[in-house]
């Protein structure tokens, strides 16, 4: 078995399979990629057992057969070459040699079969969409997804779709967001729940990207193939909650105000707030919005005054700054619109501007209770 392939191109497409692989691994053989040669395709493939990710690749090869090369040897010794064509020869004795212009590696391979197969899926349904829409939807959604084992349902991002539209949500109880995008639908209805890792990859491959990605999806399993690139995921299993039950309705308390300023006041005050709650008051009353912060244990305090256009009845909210920052960090408007109702019922954070049409960004964040 031999093949010649550049090795910038083989470099480019590894490193974004080497995502895949586990830091520690129970199996040692993921501890490879796999390289399946058929005359001038060469499929590589990462796996983890949970998600698997391969990638075809044009070679000047005649050769066929299978064999799995230690991904981080492999790596390094690519990241050191300028670019240039690369000659890699399977020989008998378990070494594979690669030969460069200007010398000779040999590296020890394992077995092709000894590689888990990735699963096929049965009777899948199909959505297609544009890969960059698919990496927003992903980026707006996954910083809201939980971390907590104890309940894996709220460690993904929830896709739902529908024959109107594709709606994208992601919680971890105290704040939420749901993505939609009206201009993109599916041939039926369907629910899943895809983990964090997958998508984070896909985020990284897509962003930006004007292909067309197709996913296949049945009960158990994802897969989306796009460009030379193919990634199958197992989804996460469970019932997702009924997260349209906890965004109020009845909202009359709207504040509406400039996205960097507010941003920019929230994080200066809650320097100076609690290290454990990250507590910070919004206190509201005509056009006026007062953001303050203490922390008792250390007699620091801050407040600043900001302008702002706001309806409603005067009132007091407690908010966590962490959460606030982090859903202000991910909308790209100009302004924002605040909407509440009472100091203990959820604020909901939207973008008044920099949305495409049929693009829908609604962000929900529980309040913590004021000590008065």
């Amino acid at each position: 078995m031999k093949f010649i392939v550049s090795s910038t191109y083989l470099l480019k497409q590894l490193q974004v399979l080497g995502g895949v692989i586990n830091s520690s691994n129970t199996l040692p053989i993921l501890d490879n990629f796999l390289f399946e040669l058929s005359s001038s395709k060469l499929t590589v493939s990462a796996s983890d057992l949970e998600t698997t990710m391969s990638a075809t690749l044009e070679v000047e090869s005649d050769s066929e057969g299978s064999v799995a090369i230690p991904a981080r040897l492999l790596l390094d010794t690519l990241k050191t070459f300028p670019e240039q064509p690369l000659t890699f020869i399977i020989e008998d004795n378990n070494t594979i040699e690669i030969s460069s212009n200007h010398g000779k590696y040999a590296l020890a391979y394992a077995n092709g079969n000894e590689f888990p197969k990735a699963v096929t899926l049965d009777k899948p349904s199909t959505t297609t969409i544009i890969g960059d829409i698919l990496a927003t939807a992903i980026s707006k959604t996954i910083f809201a997804a939980g971390n907590d084992d104890l309940r894996p349902v709220m460690s993904g991002v929830f896709f739902q779709f529908s024959t109107e539209s594709l709606t994208f949500v992601a919680t971890d109880a105290h704040k939420l967001v749901k993505y939609t995008r009206e201009d993109v639908a599916a041939s039926e209805v369907a629910e899943f729940i895809m983990p964090k890792k997958p998508l984070n990859l896909l985020k990284g491959i897509l962003a930006g990207s004007e292909d067309e990605v197709i996913v296949d999806y049945n009960d158990s399993n994802a897969k989306f193939t796009f460009d030379n690139v193919e990634l199958i995921c197992r989804l996460i299993d469970g019932k997702y909650p009924n997260y349209d039950a906890v965004i109020p309705k009845e909202n009359p308390n709207k504040l509406t105000i400039a996205r960097n300023q507010f941003l920019s006041s929230v994080k200066r005050v809650s320097i100076f707030s609690n290290k454990t709650t990250h507590q910070i008051r919004l206190k509201i009353a005509g056009a006026e919005l007062n953001i303050s912060a203490e922390d008792i244990d250390y007699s620091n305090k801050a407040e600043e005054r900001l302008t702002c256009d706001y309806q409603g009845d005067d009132m007091q909210i407690g908010f966590n700054s962490r959460f606030l920052t982090e859903m202000l960090n991910n909308l790209n408007s100009d302004d924002v619109q605040l909407e509440m109702s009472l100091p203990n019922r959820a604020g909901i954070l939207t973008p008044i501007d920099g949305l495409d049409e049929g693009e829908q960004v609604t962000m929900l964040v529980m309040p913590v209770m004021l000590n008065s």
